[in-house]
């Protein structure tokens, strides 16, 4: 169990010693085991996400590991996309957030097997508060759908408590 801590111990420091990105730079997933980005998720999306000048971007298709309606992605695995998306538009900033809200807009149905360009950034921070957003477009430029969030800046001993209640007080 107290390698557990260390894992998560060793993860905060890395997220929160982050500088900001360089454009073009592609960026480290968040964790090896990231349901959004992580490449040792057999069920993750595996997420690719580049910085760019305004924010970060990731270009994704969805497969039937994420159908909801026959040919349609489910749409929690589209709200997945959208909140990692914007964990990674901390990079562009320095900070370690959590998510506090997520609104999700769906202009059209998100097909599987079409590549789709997410991009985000941070729109506007008034202290803890981060305040970002997103959009999605097929291969064609058509929005197909749009995020919203509310993220809050963290320390990283904000994930010591969980990992209490994980490990056990001292593990």
């Amino acid at each position: 169990m107290s390698g557990d801590w260390e894992v998560i111990s060793r993860w905060t420091q890395h997220l929160a010693s982050q500088d900001a990105a360089e454009i073009g730079q592609r960026l480290p997933p968040h964790s090896p085991d990231c349901a959004g980005c992580g490449p040792n998720n057999p069920a993750g999306l595996d997420l690719r996400v580049v910085r760019t000048a305004t924010g970060v971007e990731a270009v994704h298709t969805f497969s039937e590991a994420q159908t909801g309606a026959p040919g349609i992605a489910h749409g929690g695995a589209v709200a997945l996309v959208f909140d990692d998306l914007f964990g990674f538009a901390l990079y562009t900033v320095g900070s370690l957030a959590v998510t506090r809200s997520l609104t999700i807009g769906y202009d059209a149905p998100f097909r599987l097997h079409r590549p789709y360009t997410f991009v985000a950034q941070v729109a506007q921070r008034e202290g803890r508060r981060l305040l970002l957003h997103a959009d999605a477009r097929d291969d064609s430029g058509r929005k197909v759908g749009s995020a919203t969030a509310t993220f809050v800046v963290v320390d990283p001993g904000h994930f010591a408590p969980v990992a209490e209640q994980v490990l056990g007080p001292g593990d």
